[in-house]
């Protein structure tokens, strides 16, 4: 996100001296993307932030994958996951897979613990913040995150969820392989968002100023590339607690965006998706259905015509409202659907007739859309509802 933030004591000129107030250095880090080829930060630690003291193997929960096979549309239940012991559980290592596949994996979590501190060295993570309230310190400084807030993390930021409240963080999160930002056609050449944008900077909430914290021996938990499954962890022991940044400037840094701020797109006859997209990785893009005026043509057909996803598995969240397309499936609040490439989907029988006329609709989901098929992580197989996929039939197979 090409977006200039400064925060806390920086130096007049990068790459020059920086001195604490007893004339002692402080440890310039650049953060950043492609190397040295596109975003960055700079961040000045009162220590040394490549110190470490010990190191010992972190074993992930399950990333294990099994293939969507017989090829079916499925419909998961998250609602169903973890939800009696929440109080026990934190946002990072409580999550449980649902899909994913080579660029991207999304989980979901119900918390109610810290997390410990950690860092995630394969991709960006979006981190849907369902319902709940939590703080998000980082190594750049804390943000607020809320109900509806999207929570972005550039790759390696270390940082820990303190969820705040008496309700559980129930949190959706999609974790890349590569970098996220928001899609390349919102941009001017320069990285500016531009006027047809459905959101601006002022819509994009970073850290304000530095979170400083004393503390020695210091565990980091830190998810990277390799193993079996391609991807692994390690425990670190740091020396010193890495929030020891005192400033930092750039254009690279996590920042929350609400979806309640998507100014949605709409035209006299039915807008394909991606008009509703609000991110982009490699691989795959992120789309949010949010409360709207429809479709305005005096014939027009408000919900999805029918559509066989082609080159890309299609996954909604829905958290909110009540998606009329979907009306007669079992799918409500906290679901999710997935629709594969090679079958064709749409209304559920009879939401195109009862949506005729309609002037708006309330609903709120969350889509993924990959362009390389998903498998079914742990927590999508324990919270499947089997007879999803039959339900535009109204019966299933008589074996």
């Amino acid at each position: 996100m090409a977006y200039y933030r400064r925060a806390g004591d920086v130096p007049p000129k990068r790459h020059t001296q920086h001195r604490r107030p007893d004339g002692t250095l402080y440890h310039e880090e650049l953060m950043g993307e492609e190397g040295f080829s596109s975003d960055s930060s700079l961040l000045y630690h009162r220590e040394i932030p490549s110190a470490i003291v010990d190191a010992t193997p972190w074993e992930l929960p399950d990333q294990g994958l099994h293939e969507n096979r017989p090829l079916v549309p499925r419909h998961l239940k998250l609602h169903t996951l973890g939800a009696e012991d929440w109080k026990r559980v934190d946002p990072v290592t409580g999550r449980r897979l649902v899909l994913g596949n080579a660029d991207v994996r999304i989980s979901y979590v119900v918390a109610g613990e810290s997390s410990p501190l950690y860092r995630n060295a394969v991709g960006d993570e979006v981190v849907y913040v369902e319902s709940g309230t939590a703080t998000v310190e980082t190594v750049f400084g804390a943000l607020d995150a809320r109900q509806g807030d999207y929570v972005v993390l550039p790759r390696a930021t270390t940082h820990r969820w303190v969820p705040t409240g008496s309700e559980p963080l129930r949190a959706y999160a999609i974790e890349a392989s590569s970098h996220v930002a928001p899609p390349k056609r919102y941009l001017s050449r320069y990285g500016q968002l531009l006027e047809h944008a459905p959101y601006c900077e002022r819509d994009l909430h970073g850290p304000t100023e530095p979170l400083l914290v004393e503390q020695v021996d210091v565990e980091v938990l830190v998810k990277h590339r390799g193993g079996p499954d391609g991807i692994t962890g390690t425990r670190y022991v740091v020396p010193t607690h890495p929030f020891d940044v005192v400033g930092w400037d750039g254009c690279l840094y996590p920042y929350t965006f609400n979806v309640a701020d998507f100014e949605p797109i709409t035209g006299r006859v039915h807008q394909p998706p991606p008009v509703h997209q609000v991110f982009e990785g490699s691989g795959f893009v992120i789309c949010n259905f949010v409360p709207r005026k429809v479709d305005y043509h005096p014939l027009a057909v408000p919900v999805p015509y029918y559509h066989a996803n082609v080159d890309s598995d299609e996954v909604m969240f829905y958290c909110g409202g009540d998606y009329e397309a979907r009306k007669g499936s079992g799918i409500g609040q906290g679901s999710i659907s997935l629709h594969p490439g090679g079958h064709s989907h749409g209304p559920q029988p009879g939401a195109v007739e009862r949506a005729l006329g309609a002037e708006s609709f309330d609903e709120l989901a969350v889509m993924v859309d990959t362009f390389r098929p998903l498998g079914l992580g742990e927590g999508g197989l324990a919270s499947e509802d089997p007879s999803y996929a039959w339900s535009w039939a109204g019966r299933g197979p008589s074996r």
